[in-house]
């Protein structure tokens, strides 16, 4: 069984890609006869890990993959590390607007994703999908759930997860805009990209994919 997330739209945005991605993914993954389900989750501290928690509970996933929106950035983000801080800019959809919280009061400063990241990596460039591994998944909701999600999988020693951002789909954006975008229909063939590599990758690549700064 193998889990995607995505977002409800936040921000004052009318939709999220990052649920459009998922569902659509979880398509192309089931037409290969995998079992999938798409769950998309609210852009609300502590109430998006209950319900992935619950999804957890209910599935009992082997593959967990949770996507959120990244405006701005150009490429799909595969996220190395979450962070147990919450930091908000902006409010969530309930109002919320935690600053320098813990995630989980008392767990680790961080957790590594377990998905292969590099792999998934040269997946994509093999399929001209642009791509990077990230270093931070920043310190909002998306980094809420991740390190939620690495917290509840110590418990599952047979799940894998991880986290990836995507950016705005170029439907999102007024013509002529210069924020980056990317198509619909490659986000979620990147999302099935990165399941089918990290069901067939046991062991990551080593692969020169960091960043200086």
């Amino acid at each position: 069984m193998i889990l995607l997330t995505g977002f409800e739209p936040f921000g004052g945005d009318t939709a999220n890609p990052s649920w459009a991605a998922a569902r659509s993914a979880a398509r192309l993954l089931q037409s290969d006869g995998l079992e999938v389900r798409a769950v998309e989750l609210p852009c609300v501290f502590g109430e998006s890990a209950t319900v992935l928690a619950e999804a957890l509970e209910r599935f009992q996933p082997e593959l967990v993959l949770c996507t959120g929106l990244a405006g701005g950035r150009a490429r799909i983000s595969l996220e190395r590390v979450a962070i147990n801080c919450d930091d908000a800019r902006i409010p969530d959809n309930a109002g919320n607007q935690p600053v320098d919280e813990p995630v989980v009061p008392g767990g680790p400063a961080a957790y590594f994703t377990s998905l292969p990241v590099k792999a998934a990596l040269a997946a994509l460039a093999a399929e001209q999908i642009p791509a990077e591994v990230s270093q931070s998944a920043g310190t909002y909701v998306c980094n809420h759930v991740f390190y939620a999600l690495m917290h509840a999988l110590r418990l599952r020693p047979g799940t894998r997860g991880g986290f990836v951002h995507v950016p705005y789909a170029d439907t999102q954006l007024p013509a002529g805009s210069s924020t980056p975008a990317l198509p619909g229909p490659q986000m979620a063939a990147a999302l099935a990209v990165v399941v089918r590599t990290a069901l067939a990758t046991t062991a990551d690549l080593k692969l020169p994919a960091g960043a200086t700064h």
